[in-house]
């Protein structure tokens, strides 16, 4: 499902040779077996009437793709299958994320989006989430801008 969900995302934006590195480094057996197993990381996954249609990634403490401090909480990866997307699916999640967020006692949920990516950026904006800064990310040899935003978890309150 991950490479899945990923490949339907961005590979149409994407140089194919470089996409190609990048899904046989990322996507492979070894590489995920190793985040699954890593203590600092949790996988979890969403599902409609037992079918399987999404699934988010956090990080904490050096696990994080960019260190942010041990008051921060990553948000990785957070993906729908193609057929759920625009059904709330999304959303749900996010939800999920925040409260799951919140009680880990930190400061800051943040996370990564491809500056190009729009519609996450506005999806994420509506969420509560503000721009406060950037970093590069790597699609085999092509360098990208993300887009780091944070939500502020101090503010939040479980609804």
């Amino acid at each position: 499902m991950s490479k899945s969900t990923f490949v339907d995302a961005f590979e149409a934006e994407n140089d194919p040779e470089d996409f190609r590195a990048y899904l046989d480094f990322a996507f492979n057996k070894a590489k995920l077996t190793e985040e699954l197993e890593n203590p600092n990381s949790s996988f979890y996954f969403a599902y409609h009437d037992n079918e399987l249609v999404g699934y988010f990634k956090l990080n904490v403490d050096g696990a994080q793709s960019d260190l942010m401090g041990e008051d921060s909480i990553e948000l990785e990866r957070i993906y729908v299958i193609s057929e759920f997307q625009g059904k709330g699916a999304g959303k749900n999640m996010l939800q999920f994320v925040k409260q799951l967020a919140f009680k880990t006692v930190k400061s800051f949920l943040w996370l990564g989006v491809w500056e190009h990516n729009k519609d996450a950026i506005n999806f994420y904006e509506q969420e509560g989430f503000s721009k406060f800064g950037m970093h590069p990310y790597y699609i085999g040899k092509d360098k990208q801008m993300d887009w780091l935003m944070r939500f502020d978890l101090l503010n939040f309150s479980e609804e």
